[in-house]
């Protein structure tokens, strides 16, 4: 118990990254209604405001893929750390903007960071998380986020009431302090035991793995030696074939893992929801609420409230039925609320306004699209939205792993910079039509998931070799022949002898560029 609490303490500090994206998030849609922020920036509109928007995505996107060089080169830990810095530097420039010009630069500053981190720290919570609450381990990152968008958008909306610049100044100024907190708290905690071990830091990968599952950091424990050798072998195995990483993250081995990574990454952004996160106010303007900054924020409880149910079972749920209810349903809000704009809206009067369609006097169809929208948050914060962070961090082989989820994580940015640029000119060119096709994208994805995304909860790393290539259809879950839980019997075969040369031993004589023993506290202060 003492180490699942260990990994669920450091797990839950550097989640803390997540937090900045859900700051993120909300420091837009929090202050786009507001008149101060309107009035000092000139009342942007479509793409001038896609381009405010979309300028995080933008970094985030090149952050996404500098975290695979620096990832393996630096650590993920170190890595994580230089984000934080580039995050407050962002946050600075934003508070201090002069101008749309200076508002963009900080906002694509502190998305290097959002790109790092949000590649990185669902590497790091992956590989410190046993096996079985693995899933759970990584939605304490998309748990943050929504923490984070809650936070920051009822931040927003009390300094909304603020009669000068403060009213946006002061949040995006907040921004840097869990930055800074995380930056400093990162000296105390354990690098990642298999990025340890790929740097062959043997001795130290062994004592950091006891220290996360063991009450006593007991390095002679059965499942520790077991879940080491897994480790080891996997190591082994990869380096035999001496092949380039690039090579090889695109061979037809890996390629199709890949591949399945970038499009969940994408189907993510397609689904629809994290436009809505930006540009909630638009939609609950449009749909004729009278006070869309409030209700807005009951958005952003039922996201942290429905992420709750994903933290507890998701490791029981699955993966594949998770994203395909979670499609199905997705489909059905975005379907409803484009029916029930165009049946009971109208074209808007007002022209220098971001939304072009507008629904006048029938409470009902208001109503209706107002609980539709909180139904779609909640189906996403359930499915979608966690499992797109934890999928591609648990299918790659770790001699890759950096650089396979840097690129998933890009094509998670690429496609959030595209749709926050376009959605705005949407909004006033497509109006309700943009809702069916958010639908029609959602259905796209149940298809994709359905025939290609096989099974992961419960498997090791180690694992996902066997899991993409047992010869079955993806679709079909993945036993492994005579035993249900290899691991499990492997720790069995350890305590009874079976298997009796500590794993020290045989770590020696693998390789040659074994460093002497460390202990490796001395690292969590380094």
């Amino acid at each position: 118990m003492a180490g699942f609490l260990n990994v669920y303490t450091i797990s839950l500090f550097v989640a803390l990254a997540g937090a900045l994206f859900g700051f993120d998030i909300a420091s837009v849609s929090g202050v786009v209604g507001t008149d101060q922020y309107k009035n000092f920036f000139g009342n942007p509109l479509g793409t001038r405001q896609g381009i405010i928007t979309g300028a995080m995505a933008l970094g985030s996107l090149v952050g996404a893929l500098l975290s695979s060089f620096v990832g393996d080169r630096f650590s993920r830990k170190r890595s994580i750390q230089a984000g934080t810095i580039l995050w407050c530097i962002g946050a600075t420039l934003q508070s201090a903007s002069t101008g749309v010009p200076m508002l963009i630069a900080g906002r694509a500053t502190a998305g290097l960071c959002i790109g790092l981190t949000s590649a990185l720290v669902p590497i790091y919570q992956s590989e410190i998380a046993p096996r079985k609450i693995r899933g759970r381990i990584i939605v304490f990152q998309f748990l943050a986020i929504t923490f984070g968008i809650m936070i920051q958008y009822f931040i927003q909306y009390g300094c909304s009431f603020l009669k000068s610049n403060a009213s946006f100044r002061a949040p995006w100024a907040i921004q840097a302090t869990p930055a800074a907190i995380l930056f400093i708290g990162l000296f105390w905690f354990p690098y990642s035991p298999r990025w340890l071990a790929s740097v062959d830091r043997w001795d130290e990968a062994l004592r950091v793995l006891a220290f996360l599952r063991t009450a006593n950091t007991d390095t002679n424990d059965p499942l520790v030696i077991a879940e080491y050798r897994e480790i080891e072998d996997q190591i082994r195995s990869e380096r035999e074939k001496g092949s380039n990483t690039f090579r090889e993250l695109f061979s037809k081995k890996i390629r199709k893992r890949l591949f399945l990574s970038m499009a969940i990454q994408v189907w993510s952004q397609l689904a629809g929801m994290n436009v809505m996160m930006y540009y909630t106010v638009y939609l609950l303007q449009s749909a004729g609420i009278a006070n869309p900054r409030f209700l807005a924020s009951v958005n952003y409880i039922v996201n942290f409230i429905m992420t709750i149910p994903c933290l507890v079972w998701i490791d029981k749920w699955g993966r594949r039925p998770s994203l395909l209810v979670g499609s199905i349903f997705m489909a059905l809000w975005f379907f409803l609320i484009g029916g029930l704009l165009k049946r009971y809206g109208q074209p808007n009067p007002v022209t220098n306004q971001p939304y072009t369609w507008i629904i006048v006097g029938n409470r009902a169809a208001t109503g209706a699209i107002l609980a539709f929208s909180y139904c779609a948050v909640g189906t996403f914060a359930v499915s979608w939205a966690p499992i797109s962070w934890i999928y591609p961090t648990e299918v790659a082989p770790v001699r890759v792993r950096a650089k396979s989820v840097a690129l998933a994580t890009a094509a998670n940015w690429a496609a959030n910079f595209v749709l926050g640029f376009a959605v705005p000119p949407m909004m006033r060119s497509i109006n309700w039509r943009m809702y069916f096709l958010f639908g029609g994208f959602n259905i796209a994805a149940f298809i994709h998931v359905l025939f290609t995304l096989p099974e992961t909860k419960l498997r090791t790393l180690e694992e996902m070799d066997e899991i993409f290539e047992h010869g079955e259809p993806l679709w079909k879950t993945f036993v492994a022949k005579g035993d249900t839980d290899r691991l499990d019997q492997l720790a069995r075969e350890i305590e009874i002898g079976m298997l009796d040369d500590h794993p020290l031993s045989i770590s020696r004589n693998f390789s040659e560029l074994f460093r002497n023993f460390q202990f490796p506290f001395a690292d969590f202060h380094s």
